[in-house]
This record gives C-alpha cells, structure tokens and sequence, in this order.
C-alpha cells in the first residue's frame, strides 16, 4: 500500500507539473497577442488616420513604455493579490485594452487603448517568473523556456496569420484586434479556473514590492535586454513601410513573419544549451554582432534577403529574451522574484521606447526612410560594448 501511494503520490505530481506548463505556456502566447497584432496592419491604420512616421513609431513605442512604466505597480499588484490573481489581471486588462483599439477611428483613443493593453502586458510580465517560481520550482530554467516558448508563438501567430487569413473574414483592422484578444480573456478563464490552488500561488507573495535600484545585476542585464526589445520592436514598426516605400510592399508579412518566427530555432537551441552559455559573454557578442549585419541587409537587400535578415533580427532578439528571463527565478528568493523582474523590466523597457520614436523622427526629418534603422544599428554595437561585463558580475544577496 505505501508503494502503491507512493506511485500515485507522483502521477499526480506529474499531473500538476504537466498542467502548470501548459498553463505557463498559454499565458506565455497571451503576453504578444495583442501586441503583435499591430505591425501588419501598420499600413492600413497610418493611411485610414493620417499618421506620420513619428505618430507611427509613438504607437509602436508605447507599449514599450508601458511595460518600463507599470513593472514596478505589477510588482505592488503580485504582492497584494498573489500570482494567480494577478496573472488573470493582466489577461484581463490585456484583452480588454486590445479589443476596443479600434471602436472609434481616433488617434488619442487609438494610444489610449493600446496603453491600457500594454499595461495589462506589464503586469502579466512581472507575474510569469514568480508563476514559475510558485508552479514548477524544481523545473526552473525549462518552465522558463516553455512559457517563453509560448511567447515566441504568441508574437508569431498574429503577424502570420493576420494579412492572409484573418483579414480577408472579420473585413478589417478594428475586427482584427478584437479578433486577436479573444484568446487572451479565454487564456484568463482557464487559468482563473485551473492555476494552483497552494499558497504561493494564491496569496500575497511578501510586502516588499519596490525594487533594490542598488542591485548591479539587474541593471547591467536591463540595459542588455533593452538593446535587443528596442531592435525588436523598432524593426517590426517600421519594416512594412520601408518596404512599402522602396517598393516592396508584397513582401511585408514575409519579413515580419521571419521577424517573429526566426525567434523559434534560438528557442530550441536555448532549451537544450542555457546552462553552458548562461552568464557567458561570447553568445551575447555574437549576437550583437548579428544584429548589425541584419540590419544592414534590410536596408540594402532585396526581397528574399530581407526576409532572411530579419529572420536573423528576431534569432538574435530571442536569444537574448531567453537568456535573460531564467535570471530573477533563479537568482532570488521566492518573495523576491517579482522585485528583481519588474527592475529588470523598468530597465529595458526605459530603453527600448526611445528607439522607435527617434526612427520614426529620423524618417521624417531626413525624408529617407533607411535613416530609421540607423538607432537599430546602434544598439547592436551598444550590446557588443556591454556584453564582456556580463563576466565579471557577482552573483547578487537578494
């Protein structure tokens, strides 16, 4: 009978474990949904509102802000209500601010909504690393991966699915938005329902939810990972009017699908490599280095290589995001978790929104559009400079 408890004991552990990584998975996709539903239909929202470049790289830049701006109330929101509730927070918010972008064809409520969306996201952000760290705590660095996996799927669907399929049935960009966020309010729905009913899941996480700005770590690694959130979506604002503009246009959900889907075989190899290149400066080198050269081959490539450069922007931006996010789980305390996350993600966020605003300024102030990628450019040098301290940095007491 003990043995017989004992196996039964552990296949419903399993069964637990199983569940919470699809749970973490599909909150993982409800991270990008909304988000990426945006860039192709970029066109189609600058011509119907009269947008310029600058009010375009605003758009795209806002979320960005949001995610710098509401890490740190995401951080208050998990230690008041506990990770499941504030997990469902975020979705809920999230879906909301993405669905009703489109009901009056505005610019100011336009911004406004994709705020209120954001900041859902944001939440959501700050939350996931603490799911993991109260889901699957023996599984760490692979429960990272898999709902990273999900966001690499989340940001993939929408901007290959959204021109020649979604598009084509709901017969606009307003219905398309709505579309996208219905997934986001049923991702909430099961995991209100099904998430982990223990303490660390349910109940407030700890009091301390204001971040330790002294913590050298999570600095250096915010300014990286900004690096890359800033090539991210910087290169998905303003690629499908570059293209349009030299002429290209049949070649945008190309592009922006290697965008997002070149971020899938970084994902496969981080999940089998992490531990070797975790805290190692080369991968990151090289991957700063990749982006420069990427960015060069959207700005003077053709069709096919632009598509493969930015196939070769998302790889590297995603290699980046994965080698990041396993830090806050695994270098703190429970109580911690959301803390160092939201510094981290104030960091990188406070970083990334700047880029798309001053591309988009850059185009409208030189009237040449490859002028918007030179920021892009930028911050793969920057990450090249940055990369070697990522050596020397000590394992920080949080």
């Amino acid at each position: 009978m003990p043995a017989a408890a004992s196996a039964a004991d552990q296949d419903a552990s399993r069964s637990r474990a199983l569940m919470a990584l699809l749970l973490l998975w599909l909150a993982g996709n409800a991270l990008r949904l909304t988000i990426l539903a945006v860039p192709p239909v970029i066109p189609l929202i600058h011509d119907q509102l009269r947008m310029s470049a600058t009010q375009i790289g605003i758009l795209t830049g806002l979320p960005s802000m949001l995610f710098a701006a509401a890490a740190v109330p995401g951080s208050l929101i998990v230690a008041r209500l506990g990770v499941r509730w504030a997990l469902v927070t975020g979705l809920v918010v999230t879906a909301a601010g993405g669905a009703l972008r489109g009901l009056f064809p505005d610019i100011g409520w336009l911004y406004a909504m994709t705020i209120a969306g954001a900041a859902g996201v944001a939440i959501m952000q700050v939350t996931m690393p603490s799911a993991v760290r109260a889901w699957v705590p023996q599984r760490i660095a692979f429960a990272t991966a898999v709902y990273t996996n999900g966001l690499l799927i989340g940001e993939t669907l929408p901007v290959a699915l959204t021109l020649p399929f979604v598009l084509p049935w709901v017969g606009s960009w307003q219905w398309g938005f709505v579309v996208w966020s219905a997934p986001v309010l049923a991702i909430a729905l099961v995991i209100g329902a099904l998430a982990p009913r223990g303490a660390a899941s349910t109940a407030p996480v700890g009091r301390r939810w204001w971040p330790d700005w002294r913590n050298h770590l999570v600095w250096r690694l915010g300014i990286m990972l900004g690096t890359m959130n800033a090539v991210y979506f910087a290169n998905n604002a303003f690629i499908p009017d570059y293209l349009r503009s030299q002429g290209m246009g049949d070649w945008i959900s190309a592009a922006l699908t290697g965008l997002n889907a070149g971020q899938l075989p970084a994902s496969a190899l981080l999940l089998a490599f992490a531990s070797r290149l975790q805290l190692k400066a080369w991968p990151i080198v090289s991957v700063g280095v990749l982006c420069v050269i990427a960015t060069a081959g959207i700005v003077f490539g053709n069709g096919p290589v632009v598509v493969a450069a930015a196939s070769l922007e998302g790889f590297a931006a995603s290699a980046i995001l994965i080698l990041i996010l396993a830090l806050p789980p695994l270098l703190s305390p429970p109580d911690d978790v959301h803390r160092v996350t939201a510094a981290m993600f104030t960091i990188s966020y406070s970083c990334a929104v700047i880029i798309p605003i001053i591309s988009g300024a850059l185009w409208d102030l030189t009237g040449v559009p490859a002028f918007a990628f030179a920021p892009i450019a930028v911050a793969g040098f920057l990450l090249v400079l940055l990369a070697p301290a990522i050596t020397h940095v000590r394992r920080p007491e949080i």
